[in-house]
């Protein structure tokens, strides 16, 4: 995928915390989180302090002509088990089909750059149009966390799935395909 065509990953800076935590703050963003209180800025950057030096955790700036769309974050990253988590959002400005784009960069990224056999998320059950999304990636549900989630005093299950790089490579040429040209920029 062309970084001209589709955007890039980019490690996020010190420089990106202003817009990092103006939409994670969105309501439509926190809500679909495991912490949905508005986040201050003294608490956000107490946060960055201890995440960007930490050698399990990477942040990344999705950018696409240049102007940053979201964020897309490895985390628990285990190199003797090459595997970890992640996890993205997009700014209210993008567009159709950034999340796609996103998911395609961090899935190449995972397998191809941290050289990870395994990749997993877990998504809270109302968000269905992320588990969907994973689903049409290749990712797998490996199980359900059962009401393992408590907000508001309701009880909320967690989806967790996966995908195995050789999952992705047998699938990636099929979702480089099916991923929406950028408007602009189609033939």
């Amino acid at each position: 995928m062309t970084n001209s065509t589709y955007g890039r990953l980019r490690a996020a800076t010190d420089d990106d915390q202003m817009i990092m935590r103006r939409w994670r703050n969105i309501p439509a963003v926190r809500e679909k989180m495991y912490t949905c209180h508005e986040i201050s800025e003294e608490e956000h950057l107490r946060w960055w302090e201890r995440t960007k030096s930490a050698r399990s955790n990477q942040y990344f700036m999705y950018e696409y002509r240049n102007t940053p769309m979201g964020v897309v974050s490895f985390n628990n990253i285990d190199k003797q088990n090459e595997n970890a988590s992640w996890a993205f959002y997009a700014s209210p400005d993008a567009e159709r089909g950034t999340g796609s784009r996103m998911e395609f960069l961090a899935l190449d990224h995972a397998f191809f750059d941290l050289k990870l056999h395994k990749l997993s998320c877990e998504v809270l059950d109302f968000n269905t149009s992320v588990i969907k999304l994973h689903k049409k990636f290749g990712f797998v549900e490996e199980g359900i966390f059962r009401q393992h989630y408590q907000r508001d005093g309701q009880f909320y299950d967690i989806h967790r799935l996966s995908i195995l790089a050789r999952e992705w490579t047998d699938r990636r040429t099929d979702m480089l395909a099916s991923i929406p040209v950028p408007r602009g920029e189609e033939n």
